[in-house]
């Protein structure tokens, strides 16, 4: 496999170390233009690919011709490069799923894979229990209401900052409630799974959302409920929080090293 990284974040470094343990055949990172030389020399002696490629445009990175491309740069990068990949027939692994929570964008991305016969892959990031919300929704009447807590570190330079006295909280304090059109515009580091919910269960603006900063939370806590005709069920799922990094919860990286095996693999589950 030839595989895409866009991004050398927190999500991107976590990743190609974990592919030290299955080498892909080749690996094109794209990073903005002024890291690409920085990055050439600490990559070079990479385990995690035969050959390792860093390039600073996506039109770069579509001429060294990925199989797949994992997108972990945030918002602005994934509107702006992914559906040129798409179009290019290249399929892509989307972790800044709550771009979705722009209609504008969403039917530029949907129409940039169907013109690419290309599959953008939304993967489940931290949150569980994905394959049967979609399973229910597709029987209609789907309701689901998330509650994500986080401690306050998690929510540093984000609005909850205008809200709340972050560094003196004592005891959790809800923030926000609103839909998850809301929380993944709102914020957008942060409501990634409350964007994954809403496209797999009700969508962006039946979903209900609640978030909390929580001073006894040692990691990122997400819970949600969701009623059907067809059942009901609950969840939560309290995942430790990614080394240098608050907002994203280290399950999100080990979803998608599953979603890149899982195109390798023989038997796929």
């Amino acid at each position: 496999m030839r595989l895409g990284i866009i991004g050398y974040g927190n999500i991107g470094r976590t990743l190609v170390d974990l592919l030290a343990d299955r080498p892909v055949d080749a690996l094109v990172l794209l990073v903005r233009s002024e890291r690409v030389d920085q990055l050439r020399g600490a990559l070079a002696e990479c385990r995690a690919a035969a050959s390792v490629k860093v390039v600073g445009t996506a039109e770069e990175l579509i001429a060294a011709g990925p199989d797949l491309v994992v997108e972990c740069a945030g918002h602005s990068v994934a509107t702006a490069a992914v559906p040129a990949l798409l179009e290019a027939s290249i399929d892509v692994i989307l972790v800044s799923i709550g771009v979705f929570a722009d209609p504008a964008t969403e039917t530029r991305l949907r129409n940039a894979a169907e013109v690419g016969r290309a599959q953008l892959i939304l993967p489940a990031g931290a949150i569980g229990g994905i394959d049967i919300l979609a399973s229910l929704a597709a029987g209609g009447g789907v309701k689901v209401s998330y509650r994500g807590v986080k401690p306050p570190s998690a929510w540093a330079g984000t609005p909850a900052e205008t809200l709340l006295d972050l560094s003196a909280l004592t005891n959790p304090a809800v923030f926000f409630k609103g839909s998850a059109r809301e929380a993944a515009q709102t914020y957008p580091k942060n409501a990634n799974v409350a964007a994954t919910l809403a496209l797999a269960g009700a969508g962006f603006d039946a979903t209900l959302v609640e978030l909390v900063a929580d001073p006894g939370a040692s990691g990122n806590i997400h819970s949600y409920s969701v009623e059907s005709p067809l059942a009901r069920y609950s969840m939560t799922i309290e995942n430790a929080a990614s080394a240098g990094n608050a907002r994203t919860s280290v399950a999100t990286v080990y979803s998608v090293l599953r979603e890149i095996n899982n195109r390798r693999s023989s038997v796929v589950i």
